[in-house]
């Protein structure tokens, strides 16, 4: 029986289009994995360059490999196209211009063998090359390999995207169970993992770094408008109002800054006011802003209506935390951190 008649271990889903740069790069490094019982279903989607050339001539040379076309439809479209393809139930994303350690495929695999309670495995990644890592880029990969654990995972959940994309490893039919990729207006990425955490997917990531996320200008997270600040506020609001806002009238804001403000905004365009403001800058203490006065964190009190935590600042983050725990709430039953 030849491997393309077997179902393989491991289905890898690769959209690409024009990544004829860095496209060599990607698959040598599927095809340097130490576990070799896999297939690579790679989607093209509408590529103008030598992308399809590439992955004709890598597919000839190695029967695992299966090419699929979309003609241009979008990311979303080739997403579930090589979804729908892939055979295994045990799914690697990975993207056409990233690079994975030898070892990524294998320590996924044998975790998610070790742990089939586990429906989506991340391990922690680097960016390179690194004279094009920005100090914020490097405040999100610290941030983002911090939270190795379902619960650290649950609590940051409405921060920022918790994982990058095609470093995951997940159950097939975990994601079928939620409709697959959508497109929403935002990133189909972070729609998809709030819609696991919601049906009740445990999530898990390993310690060790098996991938690499190449930063470049032209990365669809920069120049996708549905990876933009006020699509991603959006697609955390659509969420928390079918959970942890549903029903709600009213919320508490920690942080009336820019962020704050910007929430102010979406959440009075769904319906929904604001109580009062908590804010440590003592120009705005005292003072009313949209109606509502603003509070110091230390006249915080526990009440019955919700609070959500916009301050942006990573340093800042963790003091309106703290902040909130002694004023009583408790993350993810009544209050949110969202940004």
């Amino acid at each position: 029986m030849t491997i393309a008649a077997t179902i393989p271990a491991v289905s890898i889903l690769m959209p690409v289009r024009n990544e004829e740069k860095h496209l060599p790069a990607a698959l040598a490094s599927l095809l340097a994995q130490s576990f070799r019982d896999w297939e690579l279903v790679a989607v093209d989607d509408g590529s103008t360059d030598r992308t399809a050339d590439i992955l004709a001539r890598a597919a000839a040379a190695d029967p695992r490999i299966r090419v699929l076309a979309t003609g241009g439809q979008g990311l979303v479209p080739a997403l579930n196209l090589g979804l729908a393809a892939c055979r295994s139930e045990l799914m690697a994303r990975m993207d056409g211009d990233d690079v994975c350690h030898p070892a990524r495929l294998e320590a996924q695999t044998r975790y998610l063998a070790a742990h089939p309670e586990v429906g989506l495995l991340a391990c922690c990644f680097l960016h390179f090359p690194l004279r094009r890592i920005g100090s914020g880029m490097i405040g999100y990969q610290q941030w983002q390999n911090s939270l190795l654990t379902h619960e650290s995972i649950l609590t940051d959940l409405f921060v920022e995207s918790p994982f990058v994309h095609p470093s995951v490893m997940f159950r097939k039919n975990d994601v079928l169970r939620v409709g697959g990729y959508r497109d929403m207006g935002w990133a189909e990425d972070y729609d998809l993992w709030l819609r696991l955490a919601a049906a009740g997917t445990r999530f898990a990531r390993l310690p060790e770094t098996l991938f690499f996320w190449r930063e470049r200008p032209e990365r669809t997270t920069r120049t996708n408008p549905a990876y933009a600040a006020q699509a991603m506020r959006l697609c955390k609001l659509h969420h928390l109002l079918q959970g942890f806002l549903k029903g709600e009238r009213s919320v508490i804001l920690a942080g009336a800054g820019l962020e704050g403000r910007a929430w102010y905004r979406i959440l009075h365009g769904a319906g929904i006011g604001v109580e009062a403001w908590v804010d440590v800058d003592p120009k705005k203490i005292g003072r009313h802003l949209h109606g509502a006065p603003v509070l110091a964190t230390g006249d915080l009190q526990k009440s019955d209506t919700k609070l959500l935590m916009t301050v942006g600042a990573r340093g800042a983050r963790a003091v309106v935390r703290q902040s909130t725990r002694q004023a009583g709430f408790v993350e993810g039953d009544d209050a949110v951190c969202v940004a």
